[in-house]
């Protein structure tokens, strides 16, 4: 599949998911796990990137760090109430992952965790996601929410490389959630906005080639506009913005988008995208057709 179709793909199934909004929310991936009984195993293979990669801690049941002559870990970690799968052996356990979620959280997001509540949830893959996962939802608060602040994020549960990553909202004022057609054509904030911010995080491995606008949505009250990060190497991160505010929302890695595409072609088979439109058909509802060519 050309590079070209694949952007327009991943820009296709975001926009089926969710109403064209990239959605940061792991529970979709174990809620989907949980109603399917089976998960056929894509084998894919793939090199953990360097700029995605954290040091995994060595912690022990109770949240202290082995190797930093047990320092309490700040913040309140329980398996999901929701949870349904069990780690392996091979895998990291509860603690490892939640600490290396928090090194993504504070890299990228510059997050400070003292005082948070931290709930994970094991994975061992789904039909559309072929790899064992760890999922955190982070918050500041016991309780949760639909409507709560929260940081959530989705590591590959053996090596600890970060799938995606992100930040939820609730805004207190009310905004336009409809398409933005004329962003199509100039989303030269937003391409500055997130070359910035892969260069001064290093997410991509190689010298930035470009940005390329993804789609448009919404993630509660908050509109959102997704572009492609892209690397002189291939590599691709997709990441997500506030059209409200500017205000970066997550990434999902070129990992992620690697493994996800192979699960789909070994699915249904290649595929080109032909179009993509988007309708808005009331308020707070936009409906995309998207035209298929096997």
């Amino acid at each position: 599949m050309k590079q070209k179709d694949i952007l327009k793909l991943t820009a296709a199934t975001f926009a089926i998911i969710g109403a064209g909004t990239i959605l940061f929310n792991s529970a979709a991936e174990v809620t989907l796990a949980a109603n399917n009984g089976k998960v056929e195993k894509v084998p894919t293979s793939y090199q953990v990137a360097d700029s995605l990669e954290t040091t995994l801690p060595k912690v022990t049941e109770d949240g202290r760090d082995k190797e930093s002559g047990g320092v309490k870990v700040n913040y309140m970690l329980s398996m999901d109430s929701l949870n349904t799968g069990t780690p392996t052996d091979t895998d990291l356990t509860m603690e490892e992952a939640a600490e290396a979620g928090r090194q993504y959280l504070g890299n990228i997001f510059g997050l400070d965790l003292e005082g948070a509540y931290v709930y994970m949830s094991y994975n061992p893959g789904t039909e559309t996601f072929p790899r064992a996962f760890w999922s955190g939802d982070v918050l500041f608060q016991k309780e949760q929410k639909p409507e709560s602040t929260r940081w959530t994020y989705m590591i590959d549960a053996v090596t600890g490389e970060l799938f995606n990553i992100g930040y939820g909202r609730q805004l207190d004022v009310n905004v336009p959630l409809g398409y933005d057609k004329a962003l199509e054509k100039d989303y030269s904030v937003y391409a500055e906005l997130a070359q910035k911010k892969a260069e001064e995080y290093k997410l991509i491995d190689s010298p930035i080639d470009r940005v390329e606008y993804n789609c448009q949505g919404y993630a509660g009250n908050d509109p959102t506009i997704a572009v492609d990060v892209i690397g002189k190497n291939g590599e691709i991160v997709n990441m997500d913005f506030s059209r409200y505010d500017q205000t970066f929302l997550g990434l999902i890695t070129d990992t992620s988008r690697r493994v996800t595409e192979s699960a789909f072609d070994s699915a249904v088979g290649e595929v080109e995208v032909e179009s993509v439109e988007a309708e808005k058909v009331g308020e707070n509802t936009v409906t995309w057709t998207t035209s298929i060519v096997k």
